[in-house]
């Protein structure tokens, strides 16, 4: 059985930091292109940062500069690193696992930016 568990969301204040985290179990993790993406309330759901199985990087405009995706292959682990987080980065943050042949979800984890 498949399963992303996402953790380390939570209320920070504007120009605050957190970092997430998302244990993958059930596949064979180092072979799985992983991607951070975000919902916020009344839009859709979108990519904020995504890292190859070969470690290769890339990010939404609004992340770059600001945020840092990274991965542990031996912890079955992926990282978001969100600095300077503003308002406008609050959503229910997912991680997904994809290969060609088809992808997977974790429930998610809010993060709301305020004062």
């Amino acid at each position: 059985q498949v399963q992303l568990v996402e953790c380390g969301g939570g209320l920070v204040q504007p120009g605050g930091s957190l970092r997430l985290s998302c244990v993958a179990s059930g596949i064979t993790f180092s072979i799985y292109n992983m991607g951070w993406y975000r919902q916020a309330s009344g839009k859709q759901r979108e990519l904020v940062a995504g890292i190859s199985s070969g470690g290769s990087t890339n990010y939404a405009e609004s992340a770059k500069g600001r945020f840092t995706i990274s991965r542990d292959n031996a912890k079955n682990t992926v990282y978001l690193q969100m600095d300077s987080l503003k308002p406008d980065d609050t959503a229910v943050y997912y991680c997904n696992a994809a290969l060609l042949r088809g992808d997977y979800w974790g429930q998610g984890t809010q993060v709301t930016v305020s004062s």
